[in-house]
């Protein structure tokens, strides 16, 4: 099992503090989530059931990859993911180069936790019909594959077209970063089994995900690719070994941890949570 550490419940000031101190305590890795832009009046939500934004529009948000790129600079060893980012609201020519060159600084320590996004307003403001994310999302993952993988691409799709073009350097990662799909939804663990190299999902007790578990072993047998290897990322409270043992034995591959309720309470947070998973 890893462990990383999500940064999304924290105030900003603390991001690096905690994740030199993720890194020095043994974390895996470290998550940031994304938006492009809070508009003032939004509705839904990224949780089941949910009828409000877990979030106000105020909430500080940041350039995913630079700030990746910048804490990439302060540590040498944890993996550095975005959980999630909004790809299908940029062209793939931005997106693949913004992935390439955290890649590149991190010498090969990339995670690139995707989306399709649950907040439709985001979309109207970008100027984009929110009824086309999904496909938008899956052919921009496709032209961004062929850009990190191919040396001359070009590409005549339903929202992007381009002659031959050239993409380099390449991402350190072959063949390219890690594509996680994060969703609940059932169009997001399909989208998962069929193009991710693995899934993000929320907050899960080890019941929970091993229904999710099987579900996706089911899509990616569907999908030809049960033979790929595949990441489970789930979120979690402070947890216990056993809860860690069970998590695992439903096939969890990966636990984000956010071991705190206020940020004054994070560091010592993150430290207790380390004292009761590592040796």
């Amino acid at each position: 099992m890893k462990f990383g550490l999500g940064l999304g419940m924290l105030n900003p000031g603390l991001f690096l503090e905690a994740t030199l101190e993720a890194e020095h305590l043994g974390y895996e890795s470290v998550w940031l989530p994304e938006h492009l832009v809070f508009p003032v009046e939004m509705g839904g939500s990224p949780f089941p059931g949910a009828e409000h934004p877990p979030v106000p529009p105020s909430t500080p948000v940041f350039d995913a990859f630079a700030y990746l790129c910048f804490l990439a600079a302060r540590t040498r060893r944890l993996r550095l993911g975005t959980h999630v980012y909004l790809l299908g609201l940029r062209h793939p020519f931005v997106a693949a180069r913004a992935i390439q060159t955290l890649d590149l600084v991190s010498e090969g320590r990339a995670e690139v936790g995707i989306g399709a996004g649950w907040l439709r307003e985001e979309w109207v403001a970008a100027g984009l019909d929110p009824a086309t994310r999904g496909r938008r999302l899956d052919e921009a993952v496709a032209v961004c594959k062929r850009l990190w993988t191919e040396e001359v691409v070009e590409h005549q799709g339903e929202f992007y077209r381009f002659g031959p073009v050239m993409f380099e350097p390449k991402p350190p990662q072959r063949p390219h970063p890690p594509i996680l799909v994060g969703g609940e939804s059932e169009a997001a663990l399909r989208r998962a089994a069929r193009l991710g190299d693995g899934w993000l999902g929320l907050a899960h007790e080890p019941a929970t995900a091993r229904s999710m578990v099987e579900k996706l072993s089911r899509l990616r047998r569907e999908a030809g690719r049960e033979h790929l290897p595949f990441e489970v990322v789930v979120g979690a409270s402070p947890m216990e070994r056993d809860a860690v043992r069970r998590l695992e034995d439903a096939g969890v591959t990966r636990v984000i941890c956010t071991p705190w309720t206020r940020s004054r309470e994070a560091i010592e947070g993150i430290r207790r949570q380390a004292d009761a998973l590592f040796d």
